[in-house]
């Protein structure tokens, strides 16, 4: 008998990955998915399964984490031996401006889902992995952080998930459930949502450096990030589960870098140095020099006489709008137990996870969607 997977969120990143690792593991998955009035599924349409075709190991159900009946109905029907929780307004800024909604879909949406399990009898059989988040850490308390560091959350998306992750761990010691979080640092790929610093900053670059585009802007350069390849990330999420007993994990790399210091890596992956200059609201990143060789390799001949010309041009500036009312300045994870406990180790530093993304995304912009005669294609929707 496959064991069967529910994952929420399998439309965003982790979800993607995780439910592409478990096909592979001979799970059957079923995703929640919103409704939306446009398609939101590109980073699973590989794994698609047409409904008429038997036998199918990939199904997709409308739900929602606001919405308790639709919730407990799929739970009931998928009967799953495993939920990754996986759904949330992730995004820490638009947190700010929707806190109601963000308290409601991260905090009670996850109470929706343990509530769920243990009234429809099935705390014995269904283990639930919790999506939790470094954000809980905030004004840190101590460096590294561990799974005994205190939380000092920042914003109201970390709030909610503080509930969230305390709501699990009361539902494991009151009602005997396999339930648990992992308290994951931030994790990227090439399917980061293109709001996300990173990927804002790999897509940004990528046009920058095909001419397409002038200038990246950003908000705190100097906020520090533990920072890990999505892909090495699900596999913990996975390891969680298997363990005989629940419990919390952090996952991390160990290692922090700062937002600029990710800005200079993903230029130089294209074979660019930028250099910053400037203090506060007006450091900027100016174009120092090109590698030529690395260029033509990563990029294309075509392009470098464009960028030669933005030499000594800044390119990267800084924008208040994008600072926090609260910010959060240094995460740095302690992983030991993750990798005593569940044997985990990532594949991908840095550097891997850098070029990963930025390989993807100069692709992705040198596509005729993205661009057209040497610049931007509007597309027309009534044509």
């Amino acid at each position: 008998m496959s064991k069967v997977a529910l994952i929420t969120g399998i439309t965003g990143q982790d979800g993607a990955y995780l439910a592409e690792f478990l096909l592979k593991k001979g799970y059957i998955v079923h995703g929640l998915k919103r409704r939306t009035s446009m398609f939101n599924t590109d980073r699973i349409d590989h794994l698609y399964q047409d409904p008429h075709i038997e036998n199918r190991n990939l199904i997709l159900h409308y739900g929602d984490l606001t919405d308790s009946m639709n919730l407990t109905r799929i739970i009931q029907e998928t009967q799953p031996d495993e939920i990754y929780n996986l759904a949330a307004m992730s995004h820490v800024k638009v947190s700010f401006d929707t806190p109601e909604y963000t308290a409601n879909a991260d905090g009670i949406g996850t109470l929706r889902i343990l509530e769920a399990v243990r009234l429809l009898g099935l705390t014995e059989k269904t283990r639930i992995y919790q999506a939790s988040t470094s954000e809980l850490y905030g004004l840190v308390q101590e460096v590294p952080q561990r799974e005994t560091t205190p939380f000092y959350p920042r914003s109201p998306y970390a709030v909610a998930k503080m509930y969230a992750y305390w709501i699990t761990v009361n539902y494991r010691e009151a009602y005997k459930m396999h339930a648990s979080n992992g308290i994951l640092f931030n994790h990227e790929s090439p399917l980061r949502g293109e709001t996300f610093v990173t990927r804002k900053i790999t897509r940004a670059v990528s046009k920058i450096v095909l001419g397409v585009q002038d200038n990246l802007f950003l908000g705190n350069l100097s906020a520090q990030r533990d920072w890990g390849h999505a892909k090495d990330y699900i596999k913990a999420m996975y390891l969680i589960l298997q363990q005989d007993e629940p419990s919390d994990y952090v996952i991390a790399t160990g290692i922090t870098t700062t937002v600029r210091d990710f800005v200079k890596l993903a230029f130089a992956e294209a074979g660019v140095t930028v250099t910053f200059a400037g203090e506060g609201v007006d450091e900027k990143g100016i174009i120092a020099s090109i590698d030529e060789t690395k260029f033509i390799e990563k990029v294309g001949e075509k392009y470098l006489a464009g960028l030669k010309e933005q030499i000594g041009k800044a390119v990267v500036h800084v924008d208040p709008a994008y600072f926090r009312p609260t910010e959060v300045e240094l995460l740095i994870g302690d992983p030991t137990k993750s990798k005593t406990r569940l044997g985990w180790e990532p594949e991908y530093d840095l550097q891997g996870l850098v070029e990963d993304m930025m390989k993807s995304d100069i692709k992705l912009m040198k596509k005729d969607d993205y661009l057209k005669e040497g610049g931007y294609r509007v597309m027309n929707y009534f044509e």
